[in-house]
């Protein structure tokens, strides 16, 4: 192994982010190396495999479609038509409130396509192989960081260097390369953590993804394609700590009893269909997006609680805004002047959606009866006025 490599760009982090960042700045012609010290568990039933799934809104699948990915991912997407919203705070879990926001009143398309995070890894690195200017190290990672007005010097724990006119971060909300660079983030803690798991059910999805409030946080059943004959959905269960341990660790049958009585019934028993991970929630922002030859994408600039699906589509964004504008003047890639635009272009956006995704997981996490009749009434009064309504599924759909 050569000890000096130079590219482009170096990309810290081999997650879903930066698998994608690599295809998407790889197909663009880019010269990249993307480094990740853990190798990607590419098999659903394998030990440590990510349980998450995620849901690429409308605006992500034009940049999936540019890295070469969406030809490989489309087949084992299922469409999310329909975002409902159900509210069953009151004294037992049954349904109050159900509100439809379907995606036909705006598109011809659903809202989006949901996948689990284990094969989008394995999609993402088939793809990668197909890309010679990708130079994929898994199993190494960034431990220093050195940069100069005209490049960054980045110190790989195999001992080796490379030189980037660019060095994106995507390695995480404990960022090796942020911490290099000396950005502040601020994080909130809110007791909370969320179970991932994939559960089959007797009564079909029909394409519809379910968030229903009752207190510790939201449940929230995104439909997947079927699995073992079986209609099946990617659960994300949100309560506080204590709760969310004794879940993890209880008796299959008690479980699959709990998310039953949790899920209102509504898609009949619940059948865990896949192991059970835990995840800790916080929301976390980072205080500029951008340092010397460096830019932060998606966890490493923000964390948010799993929450319509906001998390991932963020750093697709961040993507996007990059890519852009790495291809429009690819001789300034990586400069202040680049990098300045970046976080112009993204902070503000971010901040909103970080404040408002925390403001609806206080919500939902809500224990006192009142304070679960008002989050009732304003799902209500939200879904009663058309304008509101149409603003809320056009940001859920990423637009501005």
């Amino acid at each position: 192994m050569t000890n000096n490599t130079q590219v482009d760009i170096l990309i810290s982090g081999g997650g879903i982010a930066g698998l994608t960042a690599a295809a998407a700045f790889g197909s663009a012609g880019f010269s990249v190396q993307c480094v990740d010290p853990t190798p990607p568990i590419t098999e659903r039933d394998a030990a440590g495999a990510d349980m998450r799934s995620t849901a690429f809104l409308q605006p992500a699948r034009s940049l999936l479609d540019e890295a070469g990915l969406w030809a490989r991912l489309e087949d084992h997407a299922a469409p999310l038509q329909v975002m409902r919203i159900v509210d069953a705070g009151g004294e037992f879990a049954e349904p109050r409130i159900v509100k439809d926001f379907d995606a036909s009143d705006l598109s011809d398309l659903p809202f989006g396509w949901n996948l689990p995070n284990w094969l989008l890894r394995r999609e993402m690195l088939a793809r990668l192989q197909d890309l010679e200017n990708v130079d994929l190290r898994l199993g190494c990672g960034t431990q220093s960081l050195f940069t100069r007005t005209n490049e960054a010097r980045v110190g790989l724990t195999d001992g080796s260097q490379t030189r980037a006119k660019l060095v994106i971060a995507a390695d995480g909300r404990n960022s090796p390369m942020r911490k290099a660079a000396g950005i502040d983030v601020k994080t909130i803690r809110y007791g909370q953590k969320a179970l991932a798991l994939a559960v089959t059910h007797p009564i079909p999805h029909a394409n519809v993804s379910t968030e229903i409030h009752r207190s510790g946080g939201p449940f929230t059943l995104v439909p997947l394609p079927d699995y073992n004959g079986m209609p099946s959905s990617a659960l994300v269960w949100m309560e506080r700590g204590p709760r969310a341990d004794a879940l993890l660790t209880m008796e299959k049958e008690a479980f699959e009893a709990e998310m039953t009585e949790r899920s209102c019934g509504l898609f009949g028993p619940l059948t865990l269909a896949s192991n059970r991970t835990l995840w800790p929630i916080i929301s976390q922002s980072a205080e500029r997006l951008d340092g010397e030859r460096l830019a932060l994408v998606a966890e490493a600039a923000h964390v948010v609680p799993p929450i319509g699906a906001q998390g991932l589509n963020m750093s697709l964004g961040d993507m996007r805004v990059l890519l852009d504008l790495a291809k429009s003047d690819p001789a300034n890639l990586g400069s202040a002047a680049m990098l300045a635009s970046y976080h112009r272009k993204r902070h503000t956006e971010i901040k909103l959606r970080v404040q408002g995704i925390d403001l609806l997981n206080r919500a939902s996490m809500a224990e006192a009866q009142p304070l679960r009749n008002a989050r009732a009434m304003g799902l209500n009064a939200l879904y009663a006025m058309g304008p509101v309504r149409k603003t809320l599924m056009q940001m859920g759909l990423g637009a501005r």
